[in-house]
């Protein structure tokens, strides 16, 4: 017995001892190691265009030498900014080409030739036109996702496009939109169109109704009038134009819109439930014609309607009753460059208790009305109840529209490329 209880002792002593070597090592071991940090022995590495890239993957990267291969995104090719005036041939391997800023002026057939798993082409900002589009190239790229051409001399939409295209940009071009253009593209879901050559007449033949997966439109033109049968997943983007009537109930067919922009159109007057919108957290109105304030929702939480013609600001259209399990979300408004004499009335207080910021700036008054505004910018700042109170609404509307702040997180901007 004595025996046996001597060599258990031996044994849980030995597994202490190797419990405390483990516990060791993992207090020691550098997890930064494996989950994106550098190991201390490994050297930065430094472009030189002249050296030849050095193979950090099982396979050897294939790159034009006009351009550049990352060895850390090997299946990348940048050949962006380098004053280029042709296409460079594509390894077979490249998903995303990037081809912005250079001089070219046509796109041959030829530099796609092996191309197979392309999925997105930027060759935006260069002198690209219609008729030096081989046809059919693009629509051969049956893995193409994305497709930047904005900043060129397009006369006409580059089709034939493939199906499989999601997000294509052709803003600041000369297109005119033929009626059947936009056939065949099922899964397109960015499109922007801005600073072309479309007019009402090209709405006119519906050229976006069947677009059932479409997002974002962004159709800053020349339109004066808003465009028909729009598909309801659509977020439009409609500032820039010269629109100057919003037809009764229109956006009640676009209830997923989240941030919807109208600045710098020829808005004279809102019907009152024209925003009443579950989802929509930003409304920009800014640099219109507008006299009056319209119906706020309770979902929305920032108003821009600077650079109007409003000389009052009636509140009780904003917010014609009161509910206490319903509180409005606005924080902030921004009304300078109107015409206004004297602060929005203190009864906003009661209709948005969580109006933070009210920016004032300058208005546009005469001598024979002078402004009473005493500052620029109204701050209120909450006492520790009411900014708790904030926060738990905050954060309970967050939750009810969660999908939509992801989406609106990723509000596609144009021109970032």
């Amino acid at each position: 017995m004595n025996l046996n209880m001597g060599i258990l002792s031996h044994l849980l002593i030995l597994h202490l001892l190797w419990a405390a070597l483990v516990l060791c090592q993992y207090e020691d071991y550098d997890f930064e190691d494996e989950y994106g940090g550098e190991p201390d022995h490994q050297a930065p590495y430094y472009f030189n265009p002249d050296a030849q890239v050095e193979a950090r993957f099982p396979f050897p990267v294939e790159c034009a030498k006009e351009c550049f291969c990352p060895p850390a995104f090997p299946l990348s090719m940048y050949c962006d900014h380098r004053k280029l005036k042709t296409i460079p041939n594509i390894p077979s391997h490249v998903q995303q080409l990037y081809l912005q800023n250079n001089n070219i002026e046509a796109v041959p057939a030829g530099p796609f030739t092996n191309v197979t798993f392309i999925r997105e082409i930027n060759l935006s900002y260069n002198n690209i036109k219609f008729h030096m589009i081989d046809h059919g190239v693009f629509a051969k790229l049956s893995h193409l996702v994305q497709l930047h051409l904005q900043h060129n001399e397009l006369e006409e939409f580059p089709f034939p496009l493939p199906s499989s295209l999601e997000r294509l940009l052709l803003g600041f071009n000369n297109i005119r939109l033929p009626a059947n253009a936009l056939e065949g593209l099922p899964n397109m879901t960015t499109l922007d169109l801005c600073n072309n050559l479309l007019d009402d007449s090209v709405l006119k033949e519906k050229p976006f109704s069947n677009m059932n997966n479409l997002m974002q439109l962004n159709l800053c033109n020349k339109l004066q009038t808003m465009p028909p049968d729009l598909p309801p997943s659509l977020r439009p983007s409609l500032e820039n134009n010269s629109i100057s009537h919003i037809p009764e109930n229109y956006f009640h067919r676009l209830p997923h819109i989240i941030a919807l922009r109208m600045s710098h159109n020829n808005l004279q007057e809102i019907p009152h439930n024209t925003f009443n919108l579950p989802n929509l957290l930003e409304l920009n109105l800014g640099h219109n014609k507008l006299k009056q304030v319209f119906y706020i929702p309770r979902s929305l939480q920032h108003l821009y309607i600077e650079d109007n013609e409003i000389e009052n600001i009636n509140v009780t259209v904003m917010c014609p009753t009161l509910d206490p399990l319903n509180i409005k979300q606005l924080t902030y408004i921004r009304v300078d460059q109107n015409k206004l004499t004297s602060p929005i009335s203190t009864y906003a207080f009661f209709c948005f208790p969580l109006i933070r910021t009210i920016y004032y700036g300058e208005q546009n008054v005469t001598v024979s009305r002078p402004s009473q505004l005493r500052t620029p910018v109204f701050r209120r700042f909450l006492t520790p109840e009411e900014f708790q109170e904030a926060e738990d609404n905050h954060e309970t509307l967050n939750q009810e529209t969660e999908e939509d702040h992801e989406a609106e997180d990723s509000y596609f901007h144009p021109y970032y490329h």
